[in-house]
């Protein structure tokens, strides 16, 4: 099985973070991690040599990474912390503060896993209507904001939409917001990603739409995004990689006392990262627990793709999830658009 070829598997990401894992930067991509207060932040630059490497635009791409928000004070940590990236990469861009943003919330309302763009955009502090009144106190700056549907609603595709908005109101640059898909079911929900190189509508889901970026709008683009699906493929390869990671746990730890006093269900064997042998995982699973997980995610793809099982999944309770995250980003894209509002 060592010559799978991979070509034929389309992997389900937006996230650039996602796309490095196991690729050889070349010179092509440079990364760096930092960690404040538990939260993990990631800076991926790709650059010329690197945009083959992992089929994405050059530019920059931000990733915060955190385990939950369902705690306050971590959810208002999160929140700060987006804000300051985000602040950073307008800084980054070059952009002033008092150029004009418009908000531009893609996705449709109707579908919770869809919902985080428009959900956004109803907490957004607007203000150009303010300033064409001449009312404005200072430390705001000129926002305005829109959702303009899908596709399937309004039968206009959504870079036509927004390239007639942008002729018309003329922002000086654009935030776009959009929920996002990921190759790992351990970041959906629990990752934002940040980048000046613009988005594709619905990409992860294979269904993509004219891009919105400079190249199209001759003004700078921020896409920020949640992964808020992850595909059935991910979801069986995982629990075939989580099946095996317990196995290893098990083995290691049945032997000790105090394991006898712990509620196995209580147990984050992910954590740990001790592996079963390739012998161990052929005895367990046959030659399926020898193949890599690129080659175990192709095998999937081959059977559940032609029947159509390869279907687009998310959690049980996104729409509390969608009311957290979207009051984290529109909470973050308030602090740093206007520095009257500034949390630091």
């Amino acid at each position: 099985m060592s010559n799978v070829d991979l070509s034929k598997y389309q992997l389900r990401t937006d996230l650039a973070i996602e796309a490095i894992e196991g690729v050889d930067p070349e010179d092509g991509i440079v990364t760096k991690d930092i960690i404040k207060e538990g939260i993990k932040i990631t800076s991926v630059d790709v650059l010329d040599n690197g945009i083959k490497l992992i089929n994405k635009k050059k530019g920059r791409y931000i990733t915060v990474e955190f385990d939950d928000i369902l705690d306050t004070s971590r959810k208002e940590s999160v929140k700060k912390i987006f804000s300051e990236e985000l602040r950073d990469l307008i800084k980054y861009l070059k952009l002033k503060d008092s150029d004009n943003c418009l908000l531009v919330g893609l996705g449709n309302d109707k579908s919770t896993p869809d919902a985080l763009g428009p959900s956004v955009v109803d907490n957004i502090i607007v203000t150009k209507h303010l300033f064409d009144l001449g009312s404005v106190s200072e430390g705001y700056r000129s926002v305005s904001a829109i959702s303009p549907g899908v596709m399937g609603q309004t039968g206009i595709e959504t870079g036509e939409l927004i390239i007639g908005i942008v002729e018309r109101v003329k922002p000086d640059f654009i935030i776009v917001i959009d929920a996002l898909a990921a190759s790992s079911l351990s970041r959906i929900n629990k990752t934002i990603q940040l980048t000046d190189t613009g988005i594709h509508p619905g990409s992860g889901v294979g269904n993509a739409r004219k891009e919105i970026s400079y190249e199209l709008l001759d003004i700078p683009v921020i896409a920020i995004g949640i992964p808020t699906v992850v595909d059935a493929v991910t979801i069986v390869s995982d629990t075939i990689n989580f099946m095996q990671r317990q196995m290893a746990y098990n083995k290691k730890n049945m032997d000790k006392p105090i394991n006898k006093l712990i509620n196995p269900n209580m147990v984050d064997y992910t954590k740990d990262d001790q592996d079963l042998t390739k012998t161990e995982k052929e005895n367990l699973m046959g030659i399926i627990g020898t193949l890599e997980n690129d080659e175990m995610k192709q095998l999937i793809y081959e059977v559940l793709s032609p029947i159509g099982y390869n279907l687009m999944v998310t959690p049980k309770e996104i729409d509390f999830l969608i009311e957290k995250l979207s009051d984290i980003v529109a909470g973050g894209i308030n602090n740093a658009l206007h520095r009257q509002n500034n949390l630091s």
